[in-house]
């Protein structure tokens, strides 16, 4: 059942309703890509708490004004053929704005930074909280590091 802004877990409740709506919109998604409930609310909310930190006032004002959490899919997964976008390791690569983060199998980026170093950071954080692992290319695409993390969860 999809959880909304009048039926949430309860770890959710001391939450402001703009990062309750996040984290209910990423446990739902992360829900259903196969997530166990009790292994997605802690990661939305410890993402939905990044986010609100990192979202600008505008973005913050347009995602209130959305209305309700995302509804979630009647198919279930979200993605083509399916691949668990959070079991994936997360990867640093060039972009033509800078440097991208993107999931192993992601047709896009989640986030591009200006310089590859802020990217390495947010690649690094996202793998260590999923438990996965980061890829750092280099700007002809050859591989510069790699780096893997154990899910303490």
């Amino acid at each position: 059942m999809p959880w909304t802004m009048n039926d949430y877990p309860s770890s959710m409740k001391n939450l402001n309703d703009t990062t309750k709506k996040k984290a209910i919109d990423i446990a739902n998604s992360m829900v259903d890509e196969g997530y166990e409930e009790g292994r997605a609310i802690p990661i939305a909310i410890e993402q939905a708490k990044e986010w609100r930190e990192n979202a600008s006032q505008d973005e913050l004002k347009e995602y209130e004004e959305e209305g309700k959490p995302a509804k979630r899919s009647e198919e279930g997964k979200k993605y083509e053929n399916n691949p668990e976008r959070l079991e994936e390791g997360e990867q640093v690569v060039a972009h033509d704005d800078g440097w991208a983060v993107q999931s192993s199998g992601a047709k896009k980026p989640s986030e591009v930074f200006d310089n590859k170093q802020d990217a390495i950071s947010r690649a690094k954080e996202v793998a260590e909280n999923k438990g996965t692992s980061v890829t750092i290319f280099k700007q002809d695409g050859s591989v510069q590091e790699t780096k893997t993390y154990e899910n303490n969860n």
